[in-house]
């Protein structure tokens, strides 16, 4: 049995993330590490609370004293680092615990893991061998794009945010311990997810709610920012076949080839849900516009070339089959 430490599963990806990983290695055992802050809620992990191969631990990736006590008590023999602050509206607000969580978290994990795993730069402890630690990172970290380029694993970083340039910190420091230490690490950047369990502040959840409560529907500017745009689940199969196969030292980008923008989005869930909960009026004559907020990249959108070629991984769901699974789940959810 191989424990495996994960941390901030008890947000979004994480918490589809857990449930996938265990019914497929039964010879796993999930250490899941959560701070809970307002985006994390166990109940988006209750289907594995009875599960003898999950055991959930409150804390504070940037606690050393706990990451420590938790490599020895367990014998953790992987990483697979879900747990950042995210939501550039938020960072906008207080980057300050940006920094600390996504700079500072990541660092004790890699530096506690370097310790635990390896005799000195470059030598593992033979009981450790193939232990790996896998960043779970984001596209934001590359900036904006024109309207025609994809990124790439090549695609130098250019965050514009306080949220993103965290996040591209957290990578940078990934990267030095490879470099410097030997560190078995690989890195996924995706594109925006979407799915069941998001949480409520993010653009398809606030617009379903809006819908349901006869609400406005904010769109931010002229809503023609684009997003490419990932089922959740696919991205949780991206990082499973990174995590086992991926070339030690690699990035690898997971995108979903669904580039829609915002006017779009809203267009796709107004719809279905003026099909399955009608009302006198369409739902689309809510949509408002409202002032753009600061650091607004206009364009993202993924190649995941490297990723099908390399290692096989293909995107089970199109934006069009997502999205009605999506808006489904929260109907039955806020039913």
């Amino acid at each position: 049995m191989q424990n495996i430490l994960l941390t901030g599963t008890a947000g979004f990806i994480g918490s589809n993330f857990v449930p996938y990983f265990l019914e497929k290695y039964p010879e796993y055992s999930l250490i899941n590490l959560d701070l809970l802050t307002y985006a994390g809620n166990l109940e988006n992990l209750k289907e594995c609370e009875s599960n003898q191969r999950y055991k959930f631990i409150k804390g504070d990736i940037c606690n050393r004293e706990l990451v420590e006590f938790i490599f020895t008590e367990y014998d953790i023999n992987g990483v697979i680092h879900f747990a950042a602050e995210s939501h550039v509206d938020n960072s906008i607000k207080n980057p300050g615990v940006f920094i600390e969580t996504n700079v500072n978290g990541t660092f004790t994990l890699l530096d506690v893991a370097y310790k635990y795993w390896m005799n000195k730069p470059f030598e593992y402890k033979k009981e450790y061998d193939k232990c790996r630690f896998h960043h779970i990172s984001t596209d934001e970290v590359y900036g904006t794009l024109n309207e025609t380029d994809l990124f790439t694993e090549e695609t130098p970083y250019s965050p514009n945010s306080p949220y993103s340039a965290s996040k591209a910190s957290s990578d940078m420091i990934v990267r030095s311990y490879q470099e410097t230490y030997g560190l078995n690490t690989v890195i996924t950047n995706c594109s925006n997810n979407y799915g069941p369990k998001q949480h409520d502040e993010k653009l398809i959840p606030t617009i379903i709610r809006k819908c349901l409560a006869g609400e406005s529907i904010p769109i931010y500017g002229d809503g023609k920012n684009i997003r490419d745009w990932l089922y959740v689940l696919d991205h949780c199969k991206g990082i499973d076949l990174v995590y086992h196969r991926g070339k030690e030292g690699n990035v690898y980008n997971i995108g979903g080839r669904n580039e829609r923008t915002n006017l779009q989005i809203v267009d796709a869930i107004t719809t279905i849900l003026d099909k399955k909960v009608p009302k006198e009026k369409s739902y689309k004559e809510l949509i408002t516009f409202v002032e753009d907020r600061a650091g607004h990249d206009r364009r993202y959108a993924i190649d995941a070339t490297k990723l099908e070629n390399e290692l096989g991984w293909k995107a089970d769901e199109n934006f069009d089959s997502g999205i009605v699974k999506t808006v489904e789940w929260y109907l039955e959810r806020l039913a």
